[in-house]
């Protein structure tokens, strides 16, 4: 071997290395990225059932909690029961929806300096009462 390429193996390797590195985390971070967004979508579809089958319009904080349950970062939640001003007789349906959730990018990216979030779409989930009335012993 000649002595000019003899820690060339080694430079090459490191190059290769930081491309891979750079590429698995920025993997493991989209796939964060894509569980973040289905455990959200998931936590609307709980709230949904959970009023349409256990609560009433004076407990928007129940269902808040049940949804916090199963995703803690959820700051903003609403909820909106159809028609407005009803109780837990004659209620027909309600909307659950989440916004302004942010999704923080933790692999290293050159040249932030913080790390960036990422402003995740609202979700939201209507489900009508139908047959599923209100019963405070079951729930």
């Amino acid at each position: 071997m000649k002595r000019r390429q003899e820690g060339s193996v080694i430079v090459e390797f490191a190059a290769v290395l930081l491309l891979f590195v750079m590429f698995v985390f920025g993997l493991m971070d989209f796939s964060r990225l894509l569980y973040t967004w289905q455990v959200a979508n998931e936590a609307t579809r709980e709230g949904a059932r959970y009023a349409v089958a256990c609560a009433d319009p004076s407990s928007n904080t129940r269902i808040q909690a049940r949804m916090k349950a199963l995703m803690p970062q959820i700051s903003s939640v609403s909820v909106v029961w159809e028609p407005a001003g009803c109780d837990s007789t004659n209620c027909e349906a309600v909307t659950v929806s989440v916004t302004d959730m942010k999704f923080t990018w933790i692999s290293p990216i050159p040249g932030a300096a913080t790390k960036p979030l990422i402003l995740m779409p609202g979700f939201s989930t209507y489900l009508q009462r139908e047959m599923m009335s209100y019963n405070p012993l079951i729930c």
